[in-house]
């Protein structure tokens, strides 16, 4: 069914073009748009994550889903048009025009590659695997061996516009069957009236003396807790995530592909405000039933004694991750149980998929295009094809790595090197968004200051990670009482503050640099050229630009909500596929944009107030 769904969507496009192979023809609507934005940030990584620390620690883990909220509204009304008024096709492109030279593009493309192949796709094939032989008991290579067949299969075949259409489908399967499993768990313990009590009660037979560590924490239930002893305290999911999530669904490859694949803005806005309703689930249907999973299946779910973990699961330093297929395992019917299988494989291709396909764009127009300056249009969809390949091959020797790590481990690694990359990246990019006055110079060695913190900070974690249960704490300070997200604040602070020390002291960036880059400098009603290979690999977008400048600028429609709502004007008449060049909206459809974006915030901070 994906691999049809696949070919058809795939033929609605050009798949010949790099606009139509990266960016769907610029022809998407909202709410396919906001689907893949659901899917793609939850991967199979995701649905055992946040199960399984729900397990280990109750609903404060909830914050990571509704943070988005707010970022999901930023890209649509703030960086997007930014980005489609640049003209570009990837983030590190952005910046290149932003600060001129490449040394900048060429860090962030590779980063983001590195990150792609050793976190992103590892997290999602470990735990795709770890849930098939859980629920399935099938072999380990087999599974993710054809699991990786079938979505490199039309990943190449179908670019951009197949990845959003099967994660339009697959994020149904999603949603379908966790209701069905949260229902169900729920009613295993007579409702949610009962979750808070039957969590607390939830310990192993077997524990360790003299410790607390088996106990489950007493603010489980609650939102924000403690800034100093908390286990995600509520100044880090407040500032310190705002920071991360701000570098993921803003800055992200993998996201803002989507948003731009929008057939106009007044889509990527919608496609935002439906994947941020989308991430208010999860708290239901995935956190609260790993919770459950632990009252159910404590021995197993919540086991703390190394040798009795290593019997469960295979880990010693405990069996949280196991929550879900634990669950589904135990609850399912065997209808039902294949329903919630073809939901954890829909998540993982979903979220692979969304990976291959941005990581060959990366490299295809941020690398290729510097080694092969004159290549032509048809060897650089060549290459992205080749790429996604490539990419499957290492994910593929990657497995046995990722079989030797350690489960209990693995998410906060992911979390660990997010914390300790990403802050950088955030601070440069708003920076760059809204100061005029941030150059190369500063951007750059701000970018090189925080990777040496940030991997200084790195470094000391993997040199002394988390003690286990019973085992005395003997980190260093700077890890210990240090927090990742707080760590994030302040690594994302000294960049910026190097950033535009840097950039007052040196020479101030060319108008070129400036115009239509900034969220202060866009015009309104240009329209940018339309993607090209010479434009992509001879950089003559500025020429065409200048041209397009000279068009008159439409004013705006809601001047006291200017800074929310982006001046809107009359849409002008052409091809659909085009329409994204160009950031002005039907004004009706602007206004119910902002609405509904107004009635998202307020359902976001009602669940907050009452479950903080």
């Amino acid at each position: 069914m994906l691999i049809s769904i696949s070919s058809q969507s795939s033929c609605r496009v050009n798949r010949n073009t790099l606009s139509g192979y990266f960016l769907a023809g610029r022809s998407m609507t909202w709410w396919p748009i906001g689907a893949s934005l659901f899917a793609s940030s939850e991967g199979s990584g995701l649905f055992i994550g946040l199960a399984g620390t729900g397990a280990a620690g109750g609903i404060a883990v909830a914050g990571f889903e509704w943070n988005a909220t707010y970022v999901l509204l930023a890209l649509a009304w703030v960086f997007v048009p930014v980005y489609i008024s640049s003209g570009i096709v990837t983030m590190p492109e952005y910046l290149q025009r932003r600060f001129g030279g490449e040394r900048i593009r060429m860090y962030l493309s590779a980063l983001s590659l590195l990150l792609s192949v050793f976190t992103k796709i590892s997290t999602d094939l470990y735990s795709g695997a770890l849930f098939v032989q859980v629920c399935l008991g099938w072999n380990f290579y087999l599974s993710t061996v054809l699991m990786l067949g079938v979505t490199a299969l039309y990943t190449i075949a179908g670019g951009l516009a197949a990845v959003i259409y099967t994660d339009a489908l697959q994020t149904l399967i999603m949603i379908i069957g966790a209701v069905i499993l949260a229902v169900t768990a729920f009613n295993k313990i007579g409702g949610y009236q009962n979750l808070a009590e039957a969590y607390l009660k939830a310990v192993p037979a077997k524990i360790i003396p003299n410790t607390t560590c088996h106990l489950p924490r007493a603010d489980a239930m609650h939102l924000f807790r403690d800034p100093i002893s908390g286990d995600l305290p509520w100044t880090g999911m407040t500032l310190g995530l705002s920071v991360l999530a701000t570098w993921y669904w803003c800055t992200d490859q993998v996201i803002v592909q989507r948003s731009l694949s929008a057939k106009n803005l007044s889509h990527a806005k919608a496609g935002s405000i439906l994947a941020g309703y989308l991430k208010m689930l999860p708290l239901g249907v995935i956190i609260m039933p790993g919770m459950i999973s632990r009252v159910l299946y404590p021995d197993a779910v919540s086991c703390v004694d190394p040798d009795e973990c290593v019997r469960v699961c295979g880990s010693e330093v405990g069996c949280s991750n196991i929550a879900y297929p634990k669950l589904v395992v135990e609850l399912m019917p065997s209808g039902l149980r294949g329903l919630m299988i073809a939901v954890m494989m829909a998540a993982l291709m979903s979220s692979l998929t969304s990976i291959f396909n941005s990581s060959s764009t990366l490299f295809t127009m941020d690398i290729w295009t510097k080694i092969r300056r004159n290549a032509k249009e048809r060897e650089l969809l060549l290459v992205g094809r080749i790429v996604t390949v490539v990419l499957v091959a290492i994910s593929v020797a990657w497995i046995p790595i990722l079989q030797s790590s350690n489960s209990g481990q693995l998410y906060s690694y992911i979390q660990a090197v997010t914390s300790c990359l990403a802050p950088p990246i955030t601070a440069v990019f708003g920076l760059a968004v809204f100061w005029r006055r941030a150059n190369e110079q500063g951007a750059f060695w701000g970018l090189m200051l925080g990777l040496a913190l940030g991997l200084a900070r790195m470094g000391l974690e993997f040199a002394y990670p988390s003690p286990r249960c019973g085992v005395p704490d003997e980190r260093p300070s700077l890890v210990k009482d240090i927090h990742y997200l707080h760590f994030a604040i302040l690594l994302c602070a000294l960049t910026a503050g190097a950033v535009v020390a840097i950039s007052l002291v040196s020479r101030p960036p060319a108008e070129s640099q400036i115009k239509n880059l900034t969220w202060w400098t866009i015009s309104r009603g240009r329209l940018p050229p339309e993607i090209s290979m010479a434009s992509a690999s001879a950089g003559t977008h500025s020429a065409r630009r200048g041209k397009e400048d000279s068009q008159e600028e439409v004013p705006g429609i809601c001047p006291c909500m200017d800074f929310f709502c982006s001046p809107q004007g009359a849409k002008t008449e052409g091809p659909p596929a085009k329409a994204l060049r160009d950031i002005r909206e039907v004004p009706f459809w602007a206004r119910i944009c902002c609405i509904n974006a107004v009635i998202l915030l307020c359902v976001n901070v009602f669940c907050y107030a009452y479950f903080a």
